[in-house]
């Protein structure tokens, strides 16, 4: 939902007229400020509601007749499919989850886009070559957020290592738990915030607990403004297991954090190869450990790679993806009007 915000902001600020079809959300307030109109549609997968809002969609876009239609999810990816054969729109779907198998049904648009080179050659098994087009994500300087110098930092205990992630398996937090009790051996006042909620939340507290550093270890939630806690964090650290292109590693860049993050999927992008950021092998908590702890204890070091994640950020500016995903649309218009 992010993106979705991001670019149609941007693509509002550039003079076109935009219209989010969603259900409720924390962004429905937002919108109308933005220049952006917010029409809700429930989209709850049961069969009588989806006839439904099929039939609402349909005469949305007749009194719409929009130019596009850009699908960020599966299910109003089908509404849309349904809804725009006849007459014809030309349709893209945003493809954000590698790791979702359901995602081979973003096949059934006109063009779709991937957020990482990555994700486009996984997806390519099952959508064609041809309908794939890759643009990098690129939430910086986004009228979503407010910018890091209106936002108070949070006071941390130091040395401080900060995720910001769901909290799930694939998020890695088992591993990065495993991690932290690893690099106390080396750095015995080290303290974890993990910034952040999810299904899994209650699994990850109950593994904490089991450990004797227990006390150390600190679940902050869901934050509204997470760039508080990247200001001043010494080591920022992603331990993804799968992970099509994080957005808060882009954010953890722009505050200046010395980052660790795994190889996997469209991380290596995210971080310009491991010229941005450390990559380490995922499902690897002694590693993963031992790449913090030297961190944590060379100064030197940290003050280096918090350099390097400013470098290049320029490359993922809601501006910059914004004109990828319009040249998208313009080569998708002019095939279709041959």
């Amino acid at each position: 939902m992010n993106v979705t915000v991001d670019l149609a902001a941007e693509q509002a600020r550039n003079g076109h007229t935009v219209v989010i079809v969603a259900g409720h959300g924390e962004y429905a307030a937002l919108l109308p400020k933005l220049g952006i109109e917010y029409f809700f549609l429930d989209q709850r997968v049961s069969a009588v509601n989806l006839v439904k809002a099929s039939v609402l969609l349909f005469r949305k876009i007749k009194a719409f007749r929009p130019d596009i239609i850009h699908a960020h999810m599966r299910t109003s990816l089908l509404l849309a499919w349904l809804c725009t054969r006849f007459p014809r729109y030309p349709l893209v779907a945003h493809l954000h989850n590698v790791h979702d198998p359901e995602s081979a049904l973003m096949r059934v648009a006109d063009r779709v886009i991937a957020v990482s080179q990555s994700v486009s050659e996984t997806m390519a098994r099952t959508i064609p070559k041809w309908k794939l087009r890759v643009v990098l994500n690129g939430p910086l300087q986004s009228a979503r957020t407010a910018p890091f110098t209106s936002i108070p930092p949070r006071m941390l205990i130091r040395p401080a290592i900060t995720t910001v992630a769901g909290l799930n398996h694939r998020k890695g937090i088992a591993d990065l738990l495993e991690a932290f009790d690893l690099v106390l051996l080396r750095v015995p006042n080290a303290q974890l915030y993990l910034v952040g909620d999810g299904p899994e939340r209650v699994l990850f507290e109950a593994q904490a607990k089991l450990s004797p550093h227990c006390d150390q270890i600190h679940f902050e939630g869901w934050q509204a403004e997470p760039q508080g806690y990247l200001m001043m964090t010494d080591v920022f650290v992603l331990a993804s297991r799968r992970d099509s292109l994080g957005l808060v590693l882009l954010e953890a860049r722009e505050a200046g954090c010395a980052i660790v993050a795994t190889h996997v999927d469209g991380i290596p992008e995210a971080l310009d190869g491991g010229t941005a950021g450390i990559l380490v092998p995922a499902k690897n908590p002694s590693y993963l450990a031992d790449t913090i702890s030297n961190l944590l204890l060379d100064p030197a070091l940290k003050q280096t790679w918090q350099k390097n994640a400013q470098k290049g950020i320029e490359n993922f500016t809601c501006a910059r993806m914004t004109v990828k995903v319009q040249e998208i649309y313009d080569e998708l218009i002019e095939s279709l009007h041959r």
